[in-house]
C-alpha cells in the first residue's frame, strides 16, 4: 500500500529513510532484501525483552542497528521468522507520512475500516478471547510423518542442529516467543499486547480470509500490483535458515496451485500449521488456522493440505 502511494520503492535503500541502520555491513540492504528475507538479520544476537517489545521501539531500533548481519546482505535468503516483524514496522514508523507504527497502520487502513478482528497487539482486557495453544504430542508427529514423509525430514533439520547454528539462534531471541521449547510460550498473555507482525497477530480464520478477500477485491491494492506479488521471486530456493526448497518473495511464501499448471498461490504458512493462502486466478481464500500445533509448514500439514485441495477440487 505504501509503495501504491509512492511512498518508497522496492529498490529503494533501508537507510534512505532509516539512516543509523546503515552500519556493521548493511549499508546495501534494500526494503526488497527485507521482505525478501535476504538482509542476514534472521537471528539477533541481543536479547530483546518483554518490556522493550511492549513500548520501547527506540530500543528495538537500536539493537537492529547494532546487530551484525548473519552473512553477506544480498547473497543468501534465510527466513527472519520473528525478526521481519520489527523491520517492517520500523521502516512502516519512517515512511508513513503520519508516522504510524504497523499495528496501527494494519488497524487505521485494515481492520477498524472493515470490521475485522484481528490484531496486532491485543488489549490484555480481550485475553480472554485467545484459545491456548497446545503442542503435538508424539503420536500425532507419527501420523503426520506417516502422510508426508517429507514432514520426518523438516523434523531432523529443525530439532537435529547445534546450538550455535543460526537456526537455534534465531529461535532462542527472544526467549519469550521460544519456538524450540517443549512449552508453548505463546500461551502467556504478557505478550498478547506486543506488536509484532512477524510472530503476534492474533485472529480468526474468518478475519484471516477476510483481509485477503478484500486484497483480492481491489481494496487495498490496484491490479497491477496484485498480478505483480502474485508470483514468487524464488523458485525451490533453498532458505540458509530452514534449510528446505522454499518458494518466496514481496515479502510471501507461495505454493504451487494443486489444480492448475504454471499457477501459483500466495499467502504465508505459520508456526505450528497456520496458514492462510490467495489464488487470484479462482478469487479464492484458504484460511486455516489451529490451537492444536501440527509439526509441518505450510504443505507439511496435512490437515490445511487436505482442507485446501478439497476447495480447490470442488471448483475446478
Amino acid at each position: 500500500m505504501l509503495v501504491e502511494r509512492n511512498s518508497l520503492a522496492y529498490s529503494d535503500a533501508v537507510s534512505k529513510f532509516w539512516p543509523e541502520f546503515a552500519k556493521n555491513g548493511k549499508e546495501s540492504v534494500t526494503i526488497e532484501d527485507i521482505l525478501n528475507h535476504k538482509a542476514g538479520l534472521a537471528a539477533i544476537d541481543t536479547p530483546i525483552l518483554i518490556k522493550d517489545a511492549l513500548s520501547n521501539p527506540k530500543r528495538i531500533s537500536e539493537i537492529l542497528e547494532n546487530q551484525k548481519p548473519n552473512w553477506e546482505p544480498g547473497t543468501k535468503s534465510g527466513y527472519h521468522a520473528v525478526s521481519f516483524g520489527w523491520l517492517t514496522d520500523q521502516l512502516v514508523r519512517r515512511i508513513d507520512s503520519k508516522g504510524r507504527s504497523m499495528a496501527e497502520f494494519v488497524r487505521n487502513e485494515i481492520t477498524h475500516k472493515h470490521d475485522i478482528d484481528f490484531h496486532l497487539g491485543l488489549p490484555l482486557t480481550e485475553s480472554y478471547t485467545v484459545s491456548r495453544l497446545s503442542m503435538p504430542n508424539w503420536m500425532y508427529i507419527m501420523r503426520e510423518v506417516l502422510y508426508d514423509p517429507r514432514t520426518l525430514a523438516f523434523l531432523g533439520i529443525l530439532h537435529i542442529r547445534s546450538k550455535n547454528s543460526l537456526r537455534s539462534r534465531m529461535a532462542r531471541n527472544p526467549e519469550w516467543i521460544n519456538i524450540n521449547s517443549k512449552i508453548c510460550t505463546l500461551n502467556n498473555p504478557e505478550i498478547f499486547p506486543i506488536e509484532q507482525a512477524g510472530a503476534l497477530g492474533i485472529g480468526k480464520a474468518k478475519d484471516l480470509a477476510c483481509i485477503f478477500a478484500k486484497l483480492l477485491s481491489g481494496e487495498f491494492l490496484s491490479r497491477k500490483t496484485l498480478e505483480y506479488i502474485s508470483r514468487p521471486q524464488m523458485i525451490n530456493h533453498r532458505d540458509f535458515v530452514l534449510m528446505v526448497p522454499v518458494n518466496k518473495g514481496n515479502g510471501f511464501m507461495y505454493e504451487r496451485h494443486p489444480c492448475k499448471k504454471d499457477k501459483w498461490l500466495f499467502g504465508h504458512p505459520g508456526f505450528g500449521g497456520t496458514s492462510v493462502m490467495v489464488s487470484p486466478d479462482d478469487q479464492l481464500v484458504i484460511a486455516y488456522v489451529t490451537n492444536g500445533l501440527k509439526t509441518g509448514m505450510g504443505e507439511l500439514n496435512g490437515t490445511y493440505r487436505r482442507i485446501r485441495d478439497a476447495a480447490f477440487n470442488s471448483i475446478n
